[in-house]
């Protein structure tokens, strides 16, 4: 029965890599090109790389209400919300536009500022440059919601059918010494269709630890309703954030730097990350903050919700005080971007991103050079009538 089975698993394991393979080299190549999409961008427009006169603005630096002014006099029309990114390096300053009523996923303008928050260096739409359309074709197939969902599954069935199945179908059948050695060997001077099964089986063996990681917290974040349905009845219920109320302005606003000092306060041990000026006339000032033990750098959990007006904390949201659900949701991005253990790491998956396209090239060879033996190889019944001895 085992040796059905294992030729069963095999079966599966070819057609499943032949299927969604393609999908597989889409999602790592162009995984490898968003580790340092920042740098890509930058690299691909001068505009933006100007250098700084001194070190990057500290959070209560007058040159965010500068850029503030900059931005309201260059597109007065644009009443929604601002998003300041305090990257911590001197350069141009990165913030970001969302229209009223829009989530994340909706309509967002980007603009660079010069460092100090005078000049608009450039203005780009998200999605209509390349390394942000290589970010959407990454994370949904270019097609919102159900392009994400299918990259959920798929990931799901990468995961189950090609890797697991690929280990299934590889593992020693007796596990002694002598079939160890086998499974581990690569035979240099072997026929081409054995080298190429070697070498499919070792670089899957190589990249199988970090590959997993990449695929399950990929999928994770492609389905996180499902994922958490998952990590709930184990876990615990996931953290609510606070609840907003639209608040409208009764009064002229606080200067950023003045509510960025009571978020500070608020917040004490925490740096601040990205500042969120809130729409004209309503909203409140969004203080996305980094703790201690939070694993996110440039995304990070904690959040301070200051009154734009009278200057009173709404509601404080701190990410080391989270349940274990949330705790690990909050570690699913930087282990997907590889950014948890900084250069090292990030390079690291440059390489895994490659793997993908290795085994499906190294397996797709394969089962050509196996169809062509096949099909040149002669049948018993013409060996007869070519007057050759049949084959035993």
């Amino acid at each position: 029965m085992a040796a059905p089975i294992r030729k069963a698993v095999r079966q599966v394991h070819l057609w499943m890599g032949l299927t969604l393979g393609a999908l597989f080299v889409l999602l790592g190549l162009t995984g490898s090109a968003l580790v340092f999409y920042q740098s890509i961008d930058r690299a691909l427009h001068p505009e933006i790389q100007v250098a700084a006169l001194g070190p990057a603005p500290d959070p209560a630096s007058p040159v965010w209400d500068r850029a503030l002014a900059t931005l309201r006099a260059q597109w007065p029309e644009r009443a929604g919300a601002w998003r300041f990114e305090l990257t911590g390096e001197p350069g141009p300053i990165p913030v970001r536009y969302e229209m009223p009523g829009m989530g994340h996923g909706g309509h967002r303008t980007m603009v660079w500022l010069s460092p100090d928050g005078a000049r608009v260096l450039r203005e780009d739409v998200w999605g209509r440059y390349l390394m942000t359309w290589i970010y959407d074709l990454h994370m949904e197939l270019l097609g919102g919601e159900a392009g994400r969902a299918i990259v959920g599954w798929s990931g799901l069935a990468i995961f189950a059918l090609i890797m697991v199945t690929g280990v299934w179908a590889w593992w020693p059948r007796n596990g002694g010494r002598g079939d160890w050695r086998k499974a581990l060997r690569y035979a240099s001077g072997a026929a081409l269709t054995r080298r190429l099964r070697d070498m499919h089986k070792l670089a899957g063996l190589i990249g199988l630890p970090l590959l997993g990681v990449l695929v399950i917290t990929g999928v994770m974040l492609a389905l996180p309703d499902e994922s958490n349905a998952v990590l709930r009845p184990v876990f615990g219920p996931v953290d609510r954030p606070p609840k907003m109320s639209l608040m409208r302005d009764h009064g002229p606003r606080l200067p950023i730097a003045q509510a960025v000092a009571i978020a500070m306060h608020a917040l004490p041990s925490a740096r601040i990350v990205w500042i969120e000026v809130p729409p004209v006339g309503q909203g409140v000032y969004k203080f996305r903050m980094k703790t201690a033990h939070d694993p996110s750098m440039r995304f990070p959990h904690s959040y301070v919700f200051v009154d734009p007006v009278d200057g009173h904390v709404m509601a404080v949201q701190n990410a080391d005080r989270a349940g274990p659900t949330t705790t690990i949701n909050n570690w699913l991005h930087c282990l997907h971007d590889a950014s948890v253990l900084g250069l090292f790491t990030r390079w690291l998956a440059v390489a895994m991103g490659l793997f993908p396209a290795f085994l499906f090239i190294t397996g797709l060879w394969r089962w050509m050079e196996r169809r062509s033996s096949a099909q040149r190889r002669p049948t018993p019944g013409s060996r007869i009538n070519s007057g050759l001895p049949a084959a035993d």
